[in-house]
């Protein structure tokens, strides 16, 4: 997988401190490019699971090494001094070292839907790599391991080894769902970055427009709004311009395409469908690229209606919908173009949406 331009392996390579042997366990399809990425490295083929993987590695290790450590490359932005603060730990006290980082969230114990009891979060950590063990120590454990662990701590723990801790670091996340993916690439582009920085990095706007003409023939629907004893406007489902735009904003900001591609007027579903599906619809498409919306501020400009009494009807109702402040403002084009003619309404639309890691 490549973050702004480069494999996260790439990445992960770069964090190693200097005058090290550097071994890279890969699967037999990726062989090639690692070494490519990674030309001084011992590059082998890994197991059928992570252990067999380390213990494929361990089987290159230079004779000389006394201090070996395991590192994901998931974890590709791990600064350099986790590295040497998990070095420095292994060699003082003759074990072996995990770097971790608090936990910070409640944790809850569940049997199926069912919470069962809260756990007291102050005696757990989050875990992470590179976990560092004597060299002798490690090949020894891992001769005798009679199970699989999810690391190697816990295998080295297993065999009779202790284990102690040093600070990670919130750099080295590990990178497995497209949000992280999306966090690696702020990294990659501004390395160091604050968390204001971060946060204001992760903003995104989009903007929606959407114009439907008049049908006396129609009921007007704007805004998932009925609006009696007014045209209304023509299209494929209600022809509620307001909630298209706001859609349309709305994926714009998450690069998720535009309300034709993701509702196209062939698909029967949406034949008739009020603005209030599309936004249902949108909105969970949205959370589910992994954003949540900032705000959405919306001008309709047309003729008719005149929003006047029913605005603040207008932006609770759309407010809810989103689950974001919705603002609604009006005005017209002073008799110019179709929508001073009289002829339909334009829709314009826009949405400001930050990172779920925010």
């Amino acid at each position: 997988m490549d973050v702004a331009g480069r494999s996260l392996l790439g990445h992960a390579i770069d964090s190693v401190p200097p005058s090290v042997q550097l071994v890279i366990v890969a699967p037999a399809s990726h062989i090639a490019e690692a070494r490519e990425l990674a030309a001084d490295a011992v590059v082998v083929v890994g197991g059928d699971s992570r252990q067999a993987s380390v213990a494929a590695g361990l089987a290159v290790v230079e004779p000389g090494i006394r201090t070996v450590l395991v590192h994901d490359a998931a974890r590709a932005f791990t600064p350099t001094e986790v590295f040497e603060r998990v070095i420095t730990a292994v060699v003082s006290t003759g074990g072996g070292v995990i770097p971790v980082l608090p936990v910070i969230d409640t944790i809850k114990r569940v049997d199926g839907a069912a919470v069962l009891e809260t756990i007291d979060r102050s005696s757990l950590v989050q875990v992470q790599t590179p976990q560092g063990f004597p060299r002798d120590a490690l090949d020894a454990a891992y001769r005798t391991a009679g199970a699989e662990h999810t690391d190697d701590a816990a295998l080295f723990a297993a065999a009779g080894g202790v284990v102690t801790s040093v600070v990670g670091d919130p750099r080295s996340h590990k990178i497995t769902t497209p949000d992280d993916l999306r966090r690696a690439e702020l990294e990659a582009i501004v390395p160091g970055m604050d968390e204001r920085d971060r946060r204001a990095a992760q903003t995104r706007t989009g903007v929606g427009i959407d114009v439907h003409a008049y049908d006396p023939a129609e009921p007007l629907w704007l805004g998932g709004l009925f609006w009696p004893n007014e045209v209304g406007l023509s299209g494929h489902s209600d022809g509620d311009a307001m909630s298209h735009a706001i859609c349309d904003a709305l994926l714009s900001a998450a690069g998720l395409g535009d309300i034709g591609s993701r509702f196209g007027t062939d698909d029967p579903r949406f034949a008739g469908a009020h603005g209030d599906v599309f936004l249902a619809e949108t909105v969970a498409l949205v959370r589910a690229a992994g954003f949540v919306v900032g705000n959405v501020a919306v001008q309709l400009i047309a003729n008719s209606p005149r929003l006047g009494a029913r605005r603040a009807e207008l932006e609770a109702h759309l407010t809810a919908l989103v689950g974001a402040p919705v603002s609604v403002a009006a005005t017209t084009s002073d008799g110019l173009g179709f929508t001073g003619n009289g002829e339909g309404v334009a829709v314009i639309a826009t949405a400001l949406l930050s990172d779920v890691a925010t």
